[in-house]
C-alpha cells in the first residue's frame, strides 16, 4: 500500500497526529508511506518503520510549498492520502481513497478531533519512534548517575504564553530542595534553536554541576530520548510539552492563553494546570502585550505548579 500522509506544520500538532500515522501503518503490513510535514517536525518521522520518504514543506511565495509537494508526488498513484491540513491537495493527485481533516468547531481534544474527522478506529494516541542511535546518544549525555532528572521546557513559540523564567526557577528550587519531591535532582533544560534568550533565566540559575543544557544543542529525537529518562517534565504549552508526554515522561503542562481541553498533554502520566483567567479572556487582551515573555501567565502561581508536580509524581511512582 502506498500512502501519502500530510502532517501539520507545527511540532506539537505533528506529534498529536502521530497516532493517525500509526493507524495507517497498522492498516497494511506492507505499507510504504511518504510523509509531508513542516521542517521542524520532519525529524519525528525519520525512524518510523514503513516510512520510506519524508518531505519537508518549506513555505515560499505563492504557496510554493504546495506546488513543490505536487511535483514530488503527482507521479505516484496513491492508495491512500491523508491530509491533516484540510487542504484541497488530496484531489490534485491520483488516489483510491482520500481522508481530509478539517478542524471542527466546538470541544474535544485535538487527538479526538483527528480520530473523528478522519474516521479512524482503534488507538490513535500520540507516539514516537526513537531510533537506537538517539537512545545511545541520550545515554552518553545523561550518563549513569542514579540521580533523578527534572526536565523543564521554559520556552514557547509565542513568548507571552511562556510561564515567567523566574517562576520556573522557583519551582525548580522547591522541587529539588532537600525536603522537596526530587531532592538533589539534576535539571534538564529543553528548548529549540533560537530559544536560548527565553530560557536564559533558568540556564543561569541552575548550578553548573546539576545543569543539563539541551536548548538547541541536540537533534529533536535525541532530546526525545533524553526526556524519556526524566522523572518529571514541566513545560509550557508547546511542542516540547507534547514531545515529553509522547516520550513517556510524567509531564505537567502549563496553560494560559491556550485551551487545555484541546491541547493538554496526553497519556496516563500527564497532567496540566492553568492560570486563573480563561484562555478566552487572555486572548482577548493578547494584542496589548507586544510579545513580552510571560505577559499572559502571571495568573499561574508557583505554589500551584509545585503542588500539581508533587501530585503527578506521587501518581506515577
Amino acid at each position: 500500500m502506498r500512502a501519502l500522509f500530510i502532517s501539520s506544520t507545527r511540532l506539537g500538532d505533528a506529534i498529536l497526529s502521530s497516532g493517525a500515522l500509526a493507524w495507517v501503518l497498522r492498516r497494511a503490513q506492507d505499507a510504504r508511506v511518504t510523509v509531508a510535514c513542516g521542517p521542524v517536525a520532519s525529524d519525528l518521522f525519520q525512524a518510523v518503520p514503513g516510512v520510506e520518504r519524508v518531505i519537508a514543506m518549506r513555505k515560499g511565495r505563492w504557496q510554493a510549498q504546495w506546488r513543490n509537494l505536487w511535483h514530488e508526488t503527482v507521479g505516484t498513484r496513491w492508495d491512500l492520502v491523508i491530509d491533516l491540513r484540510g487542504s484541497a491537495f488530496a484531489w490534485t493527485v491520483r488516489a483510491r481513497e482520500r481522508r481530509v481533516f478539517r478542524t471542527p468547531w466546538g470541544g474535544g481534544h485535538r487527538v479526538e478531533q483527528i480520530r473523528d474527522g478522519l474516521r479512524l478506529d482503534g488507538d490513535v494516541e500520540p507516539r514516537l519512534w526513537i531510533a537506537d542511535g538517539d537512545r545511545r546518544r541520550a545515554a552518553e549525555i545523561l550518563g549513569e548517575s542514579g540521580d533523578p532528572i527534572l526536565a523543564v521546557a521554559p520556552t514557547a513559540n509565542w513568548p507571552p504564553k511562556a510561564w515567567p523564567g523566574e517562576r520556573f526557577v522557583a519551582a525548580i528550587a522547591a522541587l529539588t530542595a532537600a525536603d522537596g519531591a526530587l531532592p538533589g535532582a539534576r535539571v534538564l533544560v529543553a528548548g529549540g534553536p533560537g530559544e536560548r534568550e527565553l530560557a536564559r533565566p533558568v540556564l543561569e540559575a541552575v548550578p553548573a554541576g546539576r545543569l543539563i543544557d539541551l536548548v538547541g544543542t541536540v537533534p529533536l529525537m535525541t532530546l526525545a530520548a533524553c526526556l524519556s529518562r526524566c522523572r518529571l517534565a514541566i513545560a509550557n504549552d508547546s511542542g516540547l510539552m507534547h514531545l515529553s508526554a509522547a516520550a513517556g515522561a510524567p509531564t505537567l503542562g502549563l496553560f494560559g492563553p491556550s485551551r487545555e481541553g484541546h491541547y493538554a498533554p496526553r497519556g496516563t502520566k500527564a497532567a496540566w494546570v492553568r492560570t486563573d483567567e480563561t484562555a478566552q479572556a487572555l486572548l482577548a487582551r493578547s494584542g496589548q502585550v507586544n510579545d513580552a515573555p510571560g505577559a499572559l501567565m502571571p495568573g499561574l502561581p508557583v505554589a500551584r505548579v509545585v503542588d500539581a508536580a508533587e501530585t503527578l509524581l506521587a501518581r506515577t511512582d
